[in-house]
């Protein structure tokens, strides 16, 4: 092998082992923004929508509450005596912000073992799955973002308990996603990216 092959051989084995793009899309507010911005979001929308049926606009609400769309989004660090880092606020990562526990049972139930939180297309058929459990567990129907948010967040049981309503800040922000799922809803229906 000439050393030009060799040197364009492991230049491109180099270059392929650079991670992913996991920068949020500029213009958050805008659903046709964002879809045209990275088309394969929608695609991995559209599949979990086919599959689970929650609607694109509230994995896209949930996704922009629980990570701003940051692939690798992770949880702030805590820290003793306010300077010594001990470790991570939660296990929560990725788009979904989707828990260690959580994500293995996904895996588990799914047959997904390699499936990845920092993976669009994986994070969007988790929520779906895990939406879809609310459905089942707790009759929260798949187009009403306020209340699947609440369970996202609190867990089925939680949810059930009511444990929500001791919390006016999470039920503040799950109306806020309620608010921009419709907001999005409403973007999605002229635009062309979501086609």
């Amino acid at each position: 092998m000439s050393r030009t092959l060799r040197a364009m051989v492991i230049l491109i084995l180099v270059a392929s082992c650079g991670g992913g793009n996991y920068t949020a899309p500029r213009d958050l507010d805008n659903a046709c923004s964002i879809l045209t911005q990275r088309p394969k979001y929608i695609r991995a929308m559209r599949a979990a929508e086919r599959r689970w049926g929650v609607p694109v606009h509230v994995q896209m609400a949930t996704i922009y509450q629980e990570s701003k769309f940051v692939g690798n989004a992770r949880t702030p660090l805590r820290y003793s005596l306010g300077v010594i880092p001990i470790g991570r606020q939660s296990s929560a990562y990725g788009y979904s912000q989707a828990l260690d526990a959580t994500w293995d049972e996904y895996r588990r139930a799914n047959g997904k073992m390699s499936a990845k939180r920092d993976n669009i297309r994986d994070a969007t058929d988790f929520m779906g799955w895990y939406m879809n459990q609310t459905r089942s567990r707790n009759g929260v129907q798949l187009w009403d973002a306020r209340n699947q948010y609440l369970a996202y967040h609190e867990g089925h049981t939680g949810f059930a308990r009511g444990s929500y309503n001791s919390k006016a800040w999470l039920v503040r922000v799950a109306s806020e996603v309620g608010s921009r799922s419709n907001t999005y809803q409403a973007q999605l229906i002229n635009c062309r990216a979501a086609r």
